[in-house]
């Protein structure tokens, strides 16, 4: 099963709930942290990484002497990654999608793909739970393919948790993508309600079950909560504002370590997930 955790914006706390509830089952789990722009979980996990791999995508390369000039490679994509200009063809390798179809239109087998640096994937253990996350390289525009590369690491065998960028752009949708289930936090604010709309169209578009964590729960109002019985997001966990919790966070350490309790209550939280599946 594959749980992702996602949020509308930043800032309110699915890391934390990410984190805390990998540590929390008892079951074989990989914690995959696909928020490759900011990647933070192993602040938290603190795992033993082992393996490092520098991940690449497909460009196109021109070759001058074989090329025609037909245009035909400009004509097919979408998004302007390859143009003719008189009698120069342009790639921009950091506009390209890695499509191939470039490469597949080409008359002439003027076009082939060489590879542009996207970042680094990471794999660690903690404890037995298995770790990875991915990190963009800096000034790289596109993250999806790393985060897709990042996905790659599923094992059909474990409990898979990711942890998903915010926000509902692409980046969030390769990370729910094909996902047994959505996990959306969200805190009790005018910012957190409107973003968690967004969020919700979002596993709506893609038909995804899904529910709902209230960070900071008592502030605030009641709005999230009456917007959540609105449309039928189920609540499956309350987080108090708690300066225990937030002292903990500050130093990188985990709510079920500092406060064994909350243990006990994510437990909980995974096995509402397992009764809105079945």
């Amino acid at each position: 099963m594959i749980i992702s955790i996602a949020s509308g914006k930043g800032g309110t706390g699915k890391t934390t709930v990410a984190t805390n509830l990998a540590l929390s089952i008892d079951a074989d789990i990989q914690l995959l942290d696909c928020d490759v722009e900011a990647p933070n979980a192993h602040l938290f996990i603190r795992p033993m990484f082992n393996k490092t791999e520098t991940i690449y995508t497909p460009v196109p390369e021109v070759d001058a002497q074989k090329c025609n000039l037909c245009g035909k490679c400009g004509e097919i994509c979408q998004f302007r990654a390859i143009i003719v200009i008189g009698e120069i063809v342009l790639p921009f390798p950091e506009l390209c999608h890695s499509c191939g179809g470039c490469v597949a239109v080409c008359p002439e087998d003027a076009i082939t793909e060489t590879g542009r640096e996207l970042g680094v994937i990471r794999q660690g253990q903690r404890n037995g739970l298995e770790f990875i996350d991915g990190e963009l390289r800096v000034g790289e525009a596109m993250s999806p393919p790393l985060i897709r590369a990042v996905r790659a690491f599923t094992r059909p065998d474990k409990l898979t948790i990711i942890d998903a960028p915010p926000g509902t752009s692409c980046p969030v949708i390769a990370a729910m993508k094909d996902t047994d289930f959505v996990l959306l936090v969200t805190e009790p604010t005018p910012f957190g309600l409107h973003d968690l709309k967004l969020a919700v169209g979002a596993v709506k578009l893609l038909n995804i079950p899904s529910g709902l964590v209230i960070n900071r729960s008592d502030i605030g109002d009641d709005k999230v909560q009456a917007y959540a019985q609105e449309v039928g997001l189920p609540i499956l966990m309350e987080i108090p504002f708690d300066r225990r919790i937030a002292e903990a966070y500050s130093k990188g350490e985990m709510i079920v370590e500092v406060l064994p309790e909350y243990k006990e209550k994510f437990q909980r939280l995974y096995h509402n997930i397992i009764n809105l599946i079945e």
